[in-house]
């Protein structure tokens, strides 16, 4: 899925596969980018290896985001039931920080007090910051939008649903066509991006500070 200039979204590309395999992602990229798609600015995914290595290899240029969704439930998942409602609360005062400064310090605030009992959790967060934080640097408008994989779960939901009823789609083939026919379907309903004007503006390159798009007298060095 993507966003166009005008802030509507796209189905680019779909395609089946290995599993999760960086080779699978790649094909699908490498078509992508055969079909004239340039290398986009910022990439939203899970936690899927073979997505990233592949990311990687077709758009090197490319930013990593990774979804606060999946993390926050595989973090959640490394810790006692007693203790993931209050590390739930301190998970999101970092993706629903007021800017990237304070989300930084939310991470130590939750380092600091995780730590010693639950590295595991406290390294899952960590070890991904630069690409949990990354859509800081992008319009305010766009955070929502960002943040998560929540578009494409939402629409593969559907997905899901229409094959428990069918138990399967009897071959390769027919289930490619079930399924491209659904997300087609959905893709009617996909909600525009907020603040589409500023889209352009992301795709030429400008930079945003604390969500606000920075002047050009802000950006030269003397």
């Amino acid at each position: 899925m993507g966003v166009r200039a005008d802030g509507t979204k796209e189905l680019i590309a779909m395609a089946d596969g290995y599993r999760e395999s960086s080779e699978s992602w790649a094909s699908l990229l490498r078509d992508c980018r055969r079909r004239g798609m340039r290398a986009p600015v910022l990439a939203v995914g899970d936690g899927a290896l073979g997505f990233w290595n592949a990311l990687n290899e077709v758009f090197p240029e490319t930013r990593h985001q990774r979804c606060w969704v999946h993390k926050m439930a595989n973090c959640l998942d490394s810790l006692p039931k007693s203790a993931q409602p209050a590390a739930k609360k301190a998970i999101q005062d970092i993706c629903n920080a007021e800017d990237k400064e304070h989300a930084a310090a939310a991470v130590k605030a939750f380092a600091k007090q995780y730590s010693a009992k639950f590295p595991k959790a406290v390294k899952k967060i960590v070890d991904d910051e630069d690409e949990l934080l990354a859509f800081y640097d992008f319009p305010a408008e766009h955070w929502i939008h960002l943040r998560t994989t929540n578009p494409i779960e939402s629409t593969f939901a559907t997905v899901r649903l229409r094959t428990k009823v069918t138990k399967g789609a009897g071959s390769r083939a027919a289930g490619l066509v079930m399924v491209f026919k659904l997300v087609e379907s959905a893709q009617a309903r996909w909600r525009a991006v907020n603040a589409p004007h500023l889209v352009a503006l992301v795709r030429a390159g400008a930079r945003f500070e604390r969500g606000q798009l920075l002047e050009r007298s802000q950006t030269t060095v003397a």
